[in-house]
Order: C-alpha cells, then sequence, then structure tokens
C-alpha cells in the first residue's frame, strides 16, 4: 500500500447535524465515548499500510487541528510523507464557487508531486474498519479505472445517499444519488480508488469546465467514460450524516457484536490519547449496559448510554439511552432520557430532560439547565 495515497474529505454538508457540528466539522464529533469519526477512515488507512495522507479541511478547522495535530498518534509524524492538511483555496475567483471541487483544483499540486501511482479518496463521516489492501488487489485485478466500495442496506435509511446498481462480477451499471434507501440497496461508503493521473484529470476537467462537486460533476454524470467496479464491504458500516444517524450508531456500539467488530478484531482504532484516571464507580452506582469512559466518576444510575471521559453524574440521577459528552456535570436527582448532552453541559439538581426514542433531545454545548 506505500503505491497509495490517501485522501480524507472533510467538506461535508451538516444541514441535518447543525445542532452539534456549529462549532465543529461533522468528522470531529465525539463518538463511542473517547473517538472522533474521523478516527475510523484514518486509522483504516494507517493499518492498511498508506503512509501519506492528505485531509482536505472543512471551513471550521480548528476542532479538526487540534485532534489530529501532527498525526503522532497515528504513526503519522514522519520525515517523509505522513499527515497533510489541505486548506481551502484563497484567491477570490475561486473561493467564491460552491462545492468542494475548487479545494481539490487548489490542491492539485500536492496530488501531483506525490510518488504515490493511486489515490484513494474517502469520506471522513462513516464509521468502519476496513482493510484498504484487499481493495487494490481487486482494483488491479479488474483493470478497473475506478473501484468504489458499497455496503448492503438491511432498512430504509434517509438522507443524501449515492445508490448503485452492479453486475455479478462488480461492473458498476447505474450510479445515482437519492434521498432514500431502502432495504437491500448497494449504498456507495464514499471510498474510491483510482489511479493519480485519472483523479487529475478527473478534477482538473471537472473544474474547468464549471463542476461544483467532485462526486456528482466529476463521476456520476462522467461514470460512462470510467470503467468503474464495486467492491462490497460486509461488516459494520454507519453514515453518520444527521443527529439520528449519530445517535443510532453510539447506540448500535451497545451491541457487543457491533463494538467487537470495530474494536476488537486484529486493526485497532486510534485516536488522541489523553492520560486519565479509570472511570470511579461509588457505592451507590447502578450501571447496566453502558460504555463509560475513563476520568469519569459515576454515583447514579445509568442504564443503555454511552458516557464520554470527565463525566460526574451524581447520587440519584437515573441515565437512560443517553450519550453524554465530555465534562458534563449531571447533578442530583436529575432525570435523563432519550438525551444527547454536548460537551460541559450541567444540568442542575432535580431536573428532568427526555426525548423521543427516534428524535433524541440535543443539549448543546456549554448550556447550563
Amino acid at each position: 500500500m506505500k503505491t497509495v495515497m490517501g485522501i480524507i474529505n472533510l467538506q461535508e454538508e451538516n444541514k441535518l447535524i447543525r445542532e452539534l457540528t456549529d462549532r465543529r466539522a461533522v468528522e470531529s464529533l465525539p463518538f463511542a465515548g473517547r473517538y472522533r469519526l474521523i478516527d475510523f477512515t484514518l486509522s483504516s488507512m494507517v493499518n492498511s499500510g498508506i503512509q501519506n495522507v492528505g485531509v482536505m479541511l472543512p471551513d471550521k478547522p480548528r476542532s479538526v487541528l487540534d485532534h489530529l495535530r501532527s498525526g503522532k498518534d497515528w504513526d503519522l509524524a514522519r520525515r517523509h510523507d505522513g499527515l497533510f492538511y489541505l486548506p481551502a483555496p484563497h484567491d477570490e475567483a475561486i473561493a467564491t464557487r460552491k462545492g468542494d471541487l475548487k479545494n481539490f483544483y487548489h490542491n492539485l499540486d500536492f496530488f501531483e508531486h506525490s510518488s504515490q501511482k493511486y489515490v484513494l479518496l474517502t469520506s471522513g463521516s462513516f464509521v468502519y474498519n476496513v482493510d484498504f489492501s484487499q481493495l487494490l488487489r481487486f482494483h488491479q485485478n479488474t483493470d478497473a479505472d475506478i473501484t468504489m466500495v458499497y455496503y448492503t442496506s438491511t432498512h430504509e435509511t434517509p438522507g443524501r445517499n449515492v445508490v448503485i446498481e452492479t453486475a455479478e462480477n462488480g461492473l458498476v451499471e447505474d450510479i445515482s444519488e437519492k434521498q432514500a434507501v431502502y432495504d437491500g440497496s448497494k449504498v456507495a461508503m464514499s471510498v474510491y480508488l483510482m489511479e493519480k493521473r485519472i483523479f487529475a484529470e478527473m478534477v482538473r476537467y471537472t473544474f474547468e469546465h464549471g463542476g461544483q462537486d467532485l462526486m456528482m460533476d466529476g463521476l456520476i454524470r462522467r461514470a460512462s467514460e470510467y470503467n468503474i467496479y464495486a467492491c462490497e464491504h460486509d461488516g459494520y458500516v454507519a453514515h453518520v450524516d444527521s443527529t439520528t444517524a449519530f445517535y443510532k450508531a453510539n447506540m448500535d456500539l451497545l451491541e457487543p457484536e457491533n463494538w467487537e467488530e470495530l474494536f476488537m478484531g486484529r486493526n485497532s482504532i486510534y485516536t488522541k490519547v489523553k492520560d486519565e484516571v479509570p472511570v470511579q464507580y461509588k457505592e451507590s452506582a447502578d450501571v447496566k449496559n453502558s460504555l463509560i469512559a475513563n476520568g469519569c466518576e459515576i454515583r447514579g444510575e445509568v442504564e443503555n448510554s454511552i458516557i464520554f471521559r470527565g463525566v460526574k453524574i451524581a447520587k440519584g440521577v437515573k441515565i437512560k439511552n443517553s450519550i453524554i459528552m465530555q465534562k458534563c456535570d449531571i447533578q442530583e436527582g436529575s432525570l435523563i432520557e432519550n438525551v444527547i448532552c454536548d460537551k460541559n453541559v450541567v444540568i442542575t439538581k432535580d431536573k428532568w430532560l427526555k426525548g423521543a426514542p427516534n428524535y433524541p433531545l440535543i443539549v448543546t454545548k456549554n448550556v447550563v439547565i
């Protein structure tokens, strides 16, 4: 995989998850107690042997830069290759254009001057643990121009999705963007492998002919010009593109088989290291089927919930089916059910907060209730 460079595109649409991404990029959302969403794509690349990774920065990059830093936690702080940040253009003639294509065009010299032959283009808002070396072998064996990865949906899912139809040998016969997918649909995971020359030609031609979105204008509308194959991933996948999807993906990890597949297999998921004390379970604590991160102090009841680092849960508190992010303080007598609390939230004594099972109540960052 030393012949492959990775690109993580963080230019994600966030209108369906705006409550949680007002001050951060979608890909830097806290997830599963101690991770960020971008950790899954980045770790999969590193585990596959990719040593050169470019991160296409979002409009609000601070949280991404703070989390990734030099890339040391992913073994990407290297003398040669390593982790690179690709900023948005400042040239007014380019910057005013909509879509993500202008960012790729602005950074074309980075791609063309790299020593790798292939480009692996991904999104940072998917949760998975994938060995991309298998994708490279599939790509070479089929002699494809572009190889993409998909999963087969097992339920109806709303939101913007790229859906494909394939022949038995994996040849893509149709590719389209849909606002919802149904049981049995083949859904693209925003993972595309191609030779660098094909990627550069796609970006340059599409941008110079008025395109705005790389996938829509560069791939979907020009699909007939490429020999495209698709490889199926049959493991766990979640696309966090809405508040509901974020809540469901976190709750999915309370199922042991999903947790084990993502975190207990041969390939690890890496994240920014923070040295904190273990969880303190006091005598009054009662915890059932939950994930509790380091640095927490638990005195109340927690059931079917995910509790992030440094959370304090007082005696008499009842938390159920909820996500409580870093440094929250849940004070005595409070009842929390079907709720997402962003970082540094304080729920004062005897407050009751309750959302719907399929539409959780959201408490935004730094709020005191």
